[in-house]
């Protein structure tokens, strides 16, 4: 497993497949996950392009340092040390792809260093939401990003297994489409991952440093139509995702100059994991 040369003492570990000097992409994976929820969409690109998977500051093998969250856990940090893996690599025009904390990344990796990218393929959270997230219905779906901020969430789950498991199950199940059930080795893999002294903890710096589609929603403005980011993505919407109702799609065009939005039938919010196929071939056009 490589590592990435440090950017704020935080290294990057990260797998590689495919030909070198074929197109690039960077696949960004999600909460509670790690960069194993890309291995089928990689595995379906592998063979036509260069394909990068890391795990984000605080997941998977990458570092987890005890720092401020704000300043070491928030989009720009971990833009940071994506732009800084891609530098590293010599990689430019890359299709970067992600879901849930992945999507945020590559959108605020897109708006700071536009120069390294070719296109975005992202599901929600996606920007537009505003207040309507303060709703009575999503509000009952948002209630982990207050408990991230609580002493109680460390208290409770850092370092137990048991409570690892029983916390991320829930997640993968609740959120997930009906047609999907996420597997014992699956979930083995994750609580092996979170379940180490700290691990959990740094897993929720992100929320801890603002990241949550709460506190981004409330604080969100629309910017000037010539300041929106102007690198073409593509947004693909879930059908069955408990926490972004298709309805919130309809002010993505204030902030994302060239969008596009896809409906993806039959699947819940783990789009990469529940629908490779369709993630991998959004991912491969927007490579071309």
């Amino acid at each position: 497993m490589p590592l990435s040369d440090p950017i704020d003492d935080f290294r990057l570990a990260y797998d590689r497949y495919g030909p070198a000097g074929a197109p690039p992409v960077v696949l960004l994976h999600g909460w509670p996950g790690d960069r194993t929820d890309m291995a089928a969409v990689a595995g379906e690109l592998a063979g036509t392009h260069d394909v990068v998977v890391p795990d984000l500051r605080g997941f998977g093998g990458s570092d987890k340092h005890d720092r401020d969250p704000a300043r070491h856990y928030d989009a720009a940090a971990q833009a940071r040390s994506v732009a800084a893996l891609l530098s590293g690599l010599g990689l430019s025009g890359a299709v970067v792809a992600g879901y849930d904390v992945g999507s945020r990344v590559a959108q605020r990796l897109a708006a700071d260093r536009p120069d390294l990218l070719r296109g975005l393929v992202i599901t929600p959270p996606v920007p537009g939401v505003g207040r309507r997230v303060l709703a009575e219905d999503p509000m009952r779906e948002f209630w982990y990003q207050a408990f991230h901020q609580l002493d109680l969430a460390e208290e409770l789950v850092d370092g137990d297994p048991r409570a690892v498991r029983a916390y991320l199950r829930h997640f993968w199940s609740h959120w997930s489409g009906p047609d999907f059930a996420v597997g014992d080795e699956r979930l083995d893999h994750l609580v092996g991952v979170y379940s180490p002294p700290g691990a959990f903890l740094a897993s929720i710096g992100w929320y801890r440093a603002g990241g949550g589609a709460v506190a981004r929603s409330l604080s969100e403005t629309a910017p000037d139509p010539r300041d929106r980011t102007a690198v073409p993505a593509r947004v693909l919407w879930p059908e069955h995702d408990p926490l972004f109702p298709r309805e919130w799609s309809d002010r993505v065009g204030e902030f994302l100059a060239d969008v596009t939005v896809t409906r993806v039938d039959g699947v819940g919010h783990f789009v990469p994991v529940e629908a490779p196929q369709v993630f991998a071939a959004a991912v491969a056009e927007a490579a071309r």
